[in-house]
């Protein structure tokens, strides 16, 4: 234990309280006590010398043994206490210092005082939480990084064949070079928004959803039609929502650019816009394998991916669930998804 810590403190505190009750106690005994008990052997025929001298040798004895007895116990019951509060301490901030240098492992043993375990227990669960961060951190960057090398090593790869003669300098090749810019664009853009980048945003207005809904499907309609897929709407009516036109059209797309990366050829997606007294919700769904049950509540996490590989063939940089999830939680929505053999949905619903 520390001579300056919080224990030797404690202990002083105590042995501090010792030694003013004792003095009180003694001023009581040895001044009012002993006149007290001078008087009583006056009365009964005593002198009042001999009457002092058997009260100094009797209670005041007494008294000086329970007085050293009581402060030596006092010193040792101060000093377990003092050990009891300060340990748990010192090993508390023994571990935050570790955690300020880097070590995310650094969980304290949760001892001592109730109040003591509660904050033990507080700053292991800061501990956790730090440790998950820093994984999804890290696993960002290295997502992040591979996005962007994967542009990067075409338009290397284009840019030496150009310059090497393999490549013909015609407007195809150019056209390939744009659509990887674009690319890069496009992921640059979504980074800055799911990192809060967002500048000067409109303010929320009433948003007819239906027709935003169905202006997304006649965009997205060519794309469907390469691939032969039907797509199938039920859509009446004019349901409002309070939200950002251009996010809420961001969601309709990425939602329906999922349905069309993962709907086999031939295949079919339905859109579906449900209202209730509370909401309005848009549910899409697509034919093609289910998602693992495992991993369906981790499809709304930046770079997640089912199949990574054919995700990447297909050039989906593994944020756009990310995106809608942001930006519907944003305009106090909700999502979800589920998911059964050859079919998958996915929703979102925003207060009606």
């Amino acid at each position: 234990m520390r001579p300056d810590g919080i224990g030797a403190r404690i202990a002083l505190a105590a042995v501090l309280v010792v030694a003013v009750t004792l003095g009180i106690l003694a001023i009581g005994v040895m001044r009012v006590g002993a006149d007290a008990f001078t008087a009583l052997m006056m009365e009964a025929g005593d002198s009042a010398d001999h009457a002092y001298e058997m009260f100094e040798h009797s209670v005041a004895g007494v008294f000086a043994a329970a007085a050293i007895v009581a402060a030596l116990a006092a010193v040792g019951l101060a000093w377990l206490l003092a050990r009891r509060i300060a340990r748990p301490i010192e090993r508390l901030a023994a571990a935050a210092r570790r955690t300020a240098e880097g070590d995310l492992r650094s969980n304290t043993p949760e001892e001592g005082p109730p109040e003591v375990r509660s904050l033990a227990m507080a700053f292991n669960v800061m501990v956790d939480r730090l440790a998950e961060q820093d994984a999804i951190r890290r696993e960002f960057v290295m997502n992040a990084s591979h996005e962007l090398r994967t542009p990067l090593t075409n338009l290397q790869g284009y840019l030496e064949a150009l310059r090497d003669g393999v490549l013909p300098p015609d407007p195809a090749t150019f056209e390939s070079l744009k659509e990887e810019v674009d690319r890069l664009g496009r992921l640059a853009a979504s980074l800055d928004l799911l990192a809060g980048a967002e500048g000067e945003r409109p303010a929320p207005q009433e948003v007819d959803l239906v027709a935003l809904v169905r202006s997304g499907i006649e965009i997205a309609a060519p794309t469907f039609a390469r691939r032969g897929i039907v797509i199938e709407a039920a859509l009446a009516g004019r349901v409002v929502v309070r939200a950002r036109p251009d996010e809420l059209a961001q969601v309709v797309s990425n939602l329906l650019q999922n349905a069309a990366r993962y709907t086999p050829s031939g295949g079919r997606v339905a859109v579906e816009l449900v209202r209730t007294d509370a909401e309005a919700m848009v549910r899409i769904t697509n034919d093609g394998p289910a998602i693992p049950a495992e991993d369906l509540p981790r499809v709304w996490e930046r770079f997640f991916r089912v199949e990574r590989s054919r995700d990447r063939a297909s050039g989906g940089a593994g944020i756009g669930l990310a995106i809608v999830k942001r930006l519907v939680e944003e305009a106090g929505g909700r999502v979800g998804a589920t998911s059964e053999p050859g079919s998958t949905t996915f929703w979102f619903s925003l207060p009606g």
